[in-house]
C-alpha cells in the first residue's frame, strides 16, 4: 500500500463543510443536499460524509465516538509555492467560518505557515517555503 485515494472527514453539517470548502477552492459536482461530497484535489480527493454514518460505517453496534476537545493528532496541509497564498487561504478560511489557531509566521523549519480549524475541528496547515519544489502535477517533492 502506497498511496492514499481518499481522506475522509466526519462532518456535523454537509451542507455548511460543503459551502466552507468551496469557499477554500476546493472543486466538486455536489451540490447542497447531497448524502455524500468528494473534493477534488490534485493526487486525491477529500471526503466529506455525515459524521454519524462515518462512525456507524466503521462499528454498526458500537460506533466511535469522536471528542473535539481533544486533539487527534492529525492535521491535513496544503502548501503553496508563493508565500502571500499563505496569507489569502488563511483569510478566506476566517471569512468563511474557520477558526484561525496560528496566524502566518516565519517558523523555526524556516518558512512560512499558519493554521485553522474548519467547522468540524479539523485541523489544517498552510505552508510556503522558497525551498520547496513541486512535480508537473502541483505536488510538493521531497528528497529526503
Amino acid at each position: 500500500m502506497n498511496r492514499i485515494n481518499l481522506i475522509c472527514l466526519g462532518v456535523s453539517d454537509l451542507d455548511a463543510s460543503l459551502l466552507f470548502y468551496k469557499s477554500l477552492g476546493f472543486e466538486t459536482l455536489a451540490n447542497e443536499g447531497s448524502a455524500i461530497v468528494f473534493l477534488n484535489n490534485q493526487g486525491s480527493k477529500l471526503e466529506l460524509y455525515p459524521i454519524e454514518n462515518l462512525a456507524a460505517d466503521i462499528d454498526s453496534k458500537n460506533p466511535p465516538q469522536r471528542d473535539v476537545s481533544m486533539f487527534s493528532g492529525i492535521t491535513l496541509a496544503c502548501n503553496v509555492k508563493e508565500k502571500y497564498e499563505v496569507d489569502e487561504i488563511i483569510e478566506r478560511a476566517k471569512l468563511s467560518g474557520g477558526v484561525i489557531v496560528k496566524q502566518p509566521q516565519e517558523v523555526a523549519w524556516g518558512g512560512y505557515s499558519g493554521y485553522f480549524q474548519d467547522l468540524d475541528g479539523y485541523y489544517w496547515e498552510v505552508a510556503y517555503s522558497k525551498d520547496w519544489r513541486f512535480d508537473e502535477n502541483d505536488m510538493l517533492v521531497i528528497d529526503f
